[in-house]
Parts: structure tokens; sequence; C-alpha cells
């Protein structure tokens, strides 16, 4: 009775271990039966001579595309975050985050790469994302794609999406860094299309320099102010746009 069992036991287990391999060869003649409530998947199915039968289910696990479900873009204060959700990915290296920038007074400028999160690679449940983008400077309209990159190099892009932020007023922004050497930058944002003029003058009020005299659209800007012959010193920068007028000081430290 003992050897009895010791084969009974040997036949059920062979067939169940053979079925967490890679493969399951299916000879002629032979056949695999699924029975109710249960089911069989492959990510191939080859050449099968056999035969697979019964109830229960049989599901092909070919990989699929990634398979983009949502993109959007929200405003958070000085800040765009970016979300977007996939309901399947197959070899999945990552998605680039490309932006431009300008308004719809203007032609948008050329799409830059700011940004790369990393992908699932293989996955057959949602998965979420996000980016932040705290660079809202050039203009007041900002548009986003993403570029979705597989393992091999291959690329798809998303659709567009795009979000416009209009300063509701003037502002001048202190420098930075200050103190600076040998370069600051300057930002200032407008709310209306404006002739922007930005003068820098030494501490004796005699102007060093015109650093921009040129028309804008509405938007939030920055410009960079590099002086290396200048001696250290406290400077000042002034904006005048429209009838808006704003003096700051800086200094340079050398």
């Amino acid at each position: 009775m003992k050897k009895i069992y010791f084969i009974i036991i040997t036949m059920v287990l062979l067939p169940l271990i053979s079925l967490f391999a890679q493969s399951i060869v299916i000879g002629t003649g032979a056949s695999i039966v699924v029975p109710s409530g249960a089911d069989i998947c492959a990510g191939t199915y080859g050449n099968i001579t056999g035969n697979i039968s019964g109830a229960g289910t049989q599901c092909d696990e070919t990989p699929v595309p990634v398979e983009l479900t949502s993109f959007t873009a929200n405003v958070s204060g000085n800040k765009i975050m970016l979300e977007w959700a996939t309901a399947t990915e197959v070899n999945n290296y990552g998605f680039e985050i490309e932006k431009q920038t300008g308004s719809k007074q203007s032609v948008l400028g050329n799409w830059e790469m700011i940004g790369f999160i990393e992908g699932h690679g293989n996955s057959n449940s949602p998965k979420q994302y996000s980016f932040t983008d705290k660079n809202l400077i050039g203009g007041s309209l900002f548009k986003y794609r993403l570029k979705q990159i597989d393992n091999d190099g291959t690329y798809e892009y998303s659709d567009e999406i795009e979000v416009e932020i209009v300063p509701t007023e003037f502002a001048l922004y202190q420098n930075y860094p200050n103190p600076f050497n040998p370069n600051t930058q300057i930002r200032y944002q407008l709310p209306q299309e404006s002739k922007v003029i930005i003068k820098i003058y030494d501490i004796l009020g005699s102007e060093v320099i015109t650093l921009l005299n040129e028309k804008k659209e509405p938007g939030i800007y920055e410009v960079v102010f590099n002086r290396i012959k200048l001696s250290s010193g406290i400077y000042f920068y002034r904006l005048q746009a429209g009838t808006y007028v704003e003096t700051k000081k800086m200094m340079l430290m050398k």
C-alpha cells in the first residue's frame, strides 16, 4: 500500500510542478483540462498539437503597449502640477516632460525637456505619475506634452495640454542672488502688454546701462545682469512699464 500511495502522489505533483515552468509542451494526443473556476494563461501560445479543453478560462497575456488614461494640469500658486496615469505598461523606460512657453498673442517657443520620470517597466495595473513645474518664466501660456520612451529607444508623444497664467498686477522682484558676483537675475511680471524699460544706476544716480527696452506680452519674465568690469558696491535697478515704476537695490561683491 505504501508504494501505491507514493506512485499516486508522484503522478499528481509532477503535472502541478510543470504548470509553474516557463513553457509547457502539449504533445500530439495529449490534453489539458481546465475545470470550471480555474484558468490558464500564457504570454504567447506556440504550436499546440494537443488539446486544451474544459469550462475554465483561457487568457492570452500577450504584452500591450503603454496605455495612457489621463494627463492633466492644475495651477497651485506659482507652480503647475502635472499628473498622468497609465492602465498598462510594457517596456516603459519612462516619460520626458516637454514644455512650450509664450502667450496667445505671440508664437510659442520651441519644445524643451524640463524633466524625466522613470516608468514601471512592465505592469498590468494602473500607475500614477506627477511632475511639478516651478519655472513659470517667459510668458503667460504654457503647453506640455509627454514623450513616452520604451527600453529600446522608441517613443510616442501624448496629446498636448495648455495652461494660461496671467498676472493680476505689475511687480518687480528682488534680484537673485543678492549680493552677487558677477551675475544676478531680475524678475518682473506684467498683467498686460507693456513697453518695458529696465535701467541700472550706481550709488550716485548715474545710469550704468539700459538692460531692457522692448515691448512685452503679459506674463512673468527674467533678465540677467552681468557686469564683470563694475566695481563692488551698491547699485539700483529701475523698472518702468507704462505708468508703473519701481526701483530696488542690489549689491555687487567681488
